[in-house]
């Protein structure tokens, strides 16, 4: 998890988020909190920004504050990861995967101690490599892959920023299901895969990806490609629908239910200072 002065939760309610990355505090939609009260709304003066809605998925920040960086950092143990303020009300960054890095690393070191290899992540849906550099950092090669290429070059960013840049990552910019196929050809396997499939989106080349239609076919995909020395998947997901029992449902089908133990389905959650959790997503993991 990340550390307090690092990111912080700081309330929600009435639609809304308030969060803290580093030295900034940011104002965001949260439609599943429409319904709930505020905890703490004297904290809600502090926000540097406001992101609104307008048409569609994008909208506009309104500054409120004029000590507003255009771009900050936050780390997190080794890796430090640049930020900004994105047309979609983004930042760069979902809090609430940390905890996964932090597993994730744990996995790469023990890999490295168990056998004297490294560990081979295949990262899909990669966004600005969080993931991606938790494993690098903790001795993983990793192959990168992301559609949109500004989010790639953002992750290189992030990797140099890190001190990572040297380590070995492969950055792929491809539609996630053809550069699978294209692997899976080639006979590449990797011991491990994460991903984290957004609900709708575009390839590298206008391809469309709708998570309830193409998940299952991709986790077949990531099945073939782990066959022979499969170590875990993790997969999360923020698709409505889409709970903890549907997903381990899809997982168990495409790698086989190893029991309670070691195919694990929850929540991702949010906490405040004061232990009030907000959802944020679903995560299933396989195990070997």
């Amino acid at each position: 998890m990340f550390s307090p002065e690092e990111y912080e939760l700081l309330d929600f309610g009435r639609g809304r988020r308030l969060e803290r990355f580093g030295p900034i505090v940011l104002d965001r939609p949260c439609p599943a909190v429409e319904r709930l009260p505020l905890e703490r709304p004297e904290l809600w003066t502090e926000a540097h920004a406001r992101y609104d809605r307008t048409n569609g998925p994008k909208g506009q920040w309104v500054l409120l504050r004029p000590e507003l960086p255009e771009r900050w950092t936050i780390r997190h143990g080794p890796v430090q990861l640049e930020l900004k303020r994105t047309e979609f009300g983004q930042v760069g960054l979902f809090p609430e995967h940390a905890t996964h890095w932090d597993w994730i690393a744990q996995q790469a070191e023990a890999e490295r101690r168990r056998t004297g290899q490294p560990m081979k992540l295949l990262h899909l849906f990669a966004y600005t490599g969080g993931g991606t550099l938790a494993a690098a950092a903790a001795g993983a090669e990793v192959v990168h892959v992301d559609a949109a290429a500004n989010m790639t070059a953002w992750a290189r960013r992030n990797a140099e920023l890190s001190g990572l840049a040297d380590r070995p990552i492969r950055w792929i910019v491809e539609d996630v299901r053809k550069y699978c196929k294209r692997a899976l050809r080639r006979g590449e396997q990797f011991h491990a895969v994460l991903l984290d499939p957004p609900s709708y989106g575009h390839g590298a080349h206008g391809e469309v990806w709708r998570l309830a239609r193409d998940l299952a076919g991709l986790l077949e995909l990531c099945a073939a490609l782990t066959v022979e020395d499969r170590r875990w998947i993790l997969l999360t997901a923020h698709t409505p629908g889409f709970g903890p029992k549907r997903l381990r449902g899809l997982m168990a089908r495409s790698f086989g239910d190893p029991g309670p133990e070691r195919l694990t389905a929850g929540r991702l959650l949010l906490l405040t200072r004061t232990g009030r959790a907000l959802p944020s997503g679903v995560f299933v993991r396989w195990e070997s």
